[in-house]
């Protein structure tokens, strides 16, 4: 006989999602992986969504929906769709309304968590409309420590964690933090993982697994290129955890080359005459991190710029002739 399988949670936070929902439900019915309970939090949406997901739920005692009384903050309504995951439940999977779920994805995480107990978070590669993400887990690996696969992470290497949709959590590890994203954060994900694996391991699955949509308007990955919040995220993740997972000349060379780095970033925005609210939020992102914005630091960055770009063209030709050979 064989033996029984675990009982996966998963959640949907929805808000106005009625042009996409669809798919994301029916990618949860395909699953091959049968034992599973869904929970669709309408977060008190002007559109369809709560006549949809009702629908779905009417016809299938698996699929419940719960209804938020007002609209709170994306992350917010995250955090409280993790809350109504099942006691019973051993892993969790977080699918967020406008992507889906290939139909093996559940299956394939629960068998590299079941393969390696010590594991909190499994990862897999994940299509972007045409592009495949978060590469750079050496191919047949499927397991690496938490320390390890955070330590290069904070010392430059490829960033494989993916985004809410793309992972499956270990159940005991959601509970046991409340709450789990971390709500100011909008690169909340990322932070989960970092702080998940304090305590865990990384596994992941050599297959795209799932999709996730082009950006839309008003969305989380909207806002964040629009103020292009990933050199704050890393800059965060590194100030918080790097002491952690790093030793202190590691962590002393990252801080070095990532403030660098910032600048040099902050260089080219001033260049593009960025607006009051880029040069507020960034402002803000570095004095949290104890890091004083300086104008001075931003002309010292392009001159490093300068000069590099400078060397670079001088290598390559002398007066406009190129060398030959």
């Amino acid at each position: 006989m064989p033996a029984p399988t675990p009982l996966v949670s998963i959640v949907t936070p929805a808000y106005n999602e009625e042009e996409h929902l669809h798919e994301c439900i029916d990618s949860v019915l395909s699953q091959t992986y049968s034992n599973w309970e869904y929970t669709i939090v309408n977060n008190s949406s002007k559109d369809g969504t709560k006549a949809i997901a009702e629908k779905y739920a009417a016809k299938d005692s698996r699929i419940r929906v719960i209804t938020n009384s007002t609209t709170i903050p994306a992350i917010q309504n995250f955090n409280f769709a993790l809350g109504q995951i099942s006691s019973a439940s051993k892993y969790c999977k977080m699918v967020l309304a406008d992507d889906w779920m290939f139909p093996e994805c559940i299956e394939r995480m629960v068998a590299v968590m079941e393969e390696h107990p010590t594991a909190g978070v499994v990862g897999a590669y994940g299509l972007k409309h045409r592009w495949v993400l978060w590469a750079g887990m050496p191919y047949p690996d499927n397991f690496v420590s938490g320390r390890k696969i955070c330590q290069e992470r904070l010392l430059g290497g490829p960033y494989i964690f993916g985004s809410q949709s793309s992972v499956l959590y270990r159940s005991d590890l959601v509970r046991s933090h409340n709450p789990f994203f971390h709500e100011a954060n909008i690169h909340a994900d990322s932070e989960a993982c970092m702080k998940l694996l304090r305590d865990s391991d990384f596994g992941f699955v050599h297959q795209v697994l799932t999709f996730s949509r082009d950006d839309r308007p008003n969305s989380l990955l909207q806002a964040s290129r629009q103020l292009n919040t990933n050199a704050a995220a890393f800059l965060y993740e590194l100030v918080t955890y790097g002491p952690y997972y790093l030793s202190s000349e590691e962590y002393a060379d990252a801080m070095k080359r990532t403030v660098e780095g910032y600048y040099e970033f902050l260089g080219t925005s001033f260049l593009q005459r960025r607006n009051r609210k880029f040069w507020d939020f960034h402002k803000k992102e570095l004095k949290d991190a104890g890091i004083e914005f300086k104008y001075s630091a931003v002309a010292r960055a392009l001159v490093r710029m300068y000069r590099r770009e400078f060397r670079r063209i001088r290598k390559r030709s002398y007066w406009g002739v190129v060398p030959q050979g």
